[in-house]
């Protein structure tokens, strides 16, 4: 489609024109005097690759956001901070999952447009960004335990967890909502005004980049630590294992969510800075459409490792831990979540 598409030029009505989703930005600069929406409308192969997935994750991710919520909050009796902090993932994650059939049915139903697409923008990106920072948060309250157990007691607590996913939730909502009551078009997907570069670039720092170094900062010093202990005892060198390749199993999971969303993001916007053919932007849109649908499977791939870590981690970090200014006492650390 994209290659049949380069020859046609468009008229400033067809410049606004509402043909399809999801939609990348309108260029600034030539690029959008010279492609229209209609330009870079997605491949009929994508829509079916997108179905495919969408329905795919929709499934799986329902069946096990639902049973983690039940073992969480049935199963478990006592509150600690990682119980809090997955409550909210699961929250999140399943609120991502019950906007993929709104997804779905307006990617086949160009026409259908207004309040149902913007709602089910802002419910998307909202969870969205809450769950991959509350994944963020968690990497980083394992990292405290485990790294700087002294200080663990002063700095984690369930109250301080809730304290933070509340700070979370209002200032993502406050964000979502200041910016769809600042959009003046009813469309949804998309932008149909130039976007200052500076905006562009804090939000893929803050979005993708500064969450993905946190976890990988994070997990690499968790790692670091663990391995440390490998050899101070054969008896829990199995578990130890097992904690760390659990780590190294939710770190991959993450970089292949989200490391091609965020590429494709400063693809983006290098392009539409510099100006390149529609062919280019054609392909780029399509590419943004499947990297969104790998970035979603996360709310899915998220509840696969509850189970595993719940179980693996509090036998992991039951060892006795050696200080020099104490005599050597036995520290368990309760980390239960990925």
């Amino acid at each position: 489609m994209c290659e049949s598409q380069l020859g046609r030029q468009s008229s400033p009505s067809n410049a606004v024109k509402n043909t399809g989703f999801p939609r990348v930005q309108e260029r600034t600069m030539n690029v959008s005097n010279n492609c229209s929406t209609t330009n870079l409308e997605l491949h009929h192969h994508v829509r079916l690759i997108e179905l495919a997935l969408y329905s795919f994750i929709f499934f799986f991710g329902a069946l096990f956001n639902v049973l983690a919520f039940w073992v969480f909050s049935c199963k478990m009796k006592k509150w600690t901070e990682t119980r809090v902090y997955v409550m909210n993932l699961v929250f999140a994650d399943f609120s991502v999952i019950c906007t993929l059939p709104s997804m779905v049915y307006l990617l086949w139903n160009e026409s259908a447009r207004g309040q149902l697409c913007q709602f089910t923008e802002m419910m998307y990106f909202i969870n969205m960004l809450v769950s991959i920072y509350i994944i963020s948060f968690i990497s980083m309250d394992r990292y405290i335990a485990i790294k700087h157990p002294l200080r663990a007691r002063t700095f984690r607590s369930p109250t301080k967890a809730a304290l933070i996913c509340g700070l979370l939730w209002l200032l993502v909502i406050s964000s979502a909502t200041i910016q769809l009551w600042q959009r003046h078009s009813a469309l949804c997907f998309q932008t149909h005004s130039p976007t200052p570069a500076a905006l562009s670039l804090l939000t893929i720092f803050f979005v993708f980049i500064l969450p993905l170094a946190i976890l990988t900062f994070c997990s690499t010093e968790v790692i670091r630590n663990l391995k440390k202990h490998l050899n101070t005892n054969s008896a829990e060198e199995k578990s130890i294992q097992k904690a760390v390749h659990i780590i190294y199993a939710n770190l991959i999971v993450f970089l292949i969510c989200f490391l091609p969303a965020c590429l494709g993001l400063l693809a983006t916007f290098i392009m539409e800075r510099v100006g390149v053919t529609c062919f280019l932007l054609c392909v780029m849109n399509n590419f943004s459409s499947v990297v969104r649908c790998i970035a979603t499977s996360n709310c899915c791939l998220d509840s696969v490792c509850y189970y595993f870590v719940t179980k693996e981690f509090h036998e992991a970090f039951l060892w006795p831990k050696a200080s020099t200014q104490k005599p050597e006492t036995t520290h368990p650390l309760q980390i239960e979540t990925c």
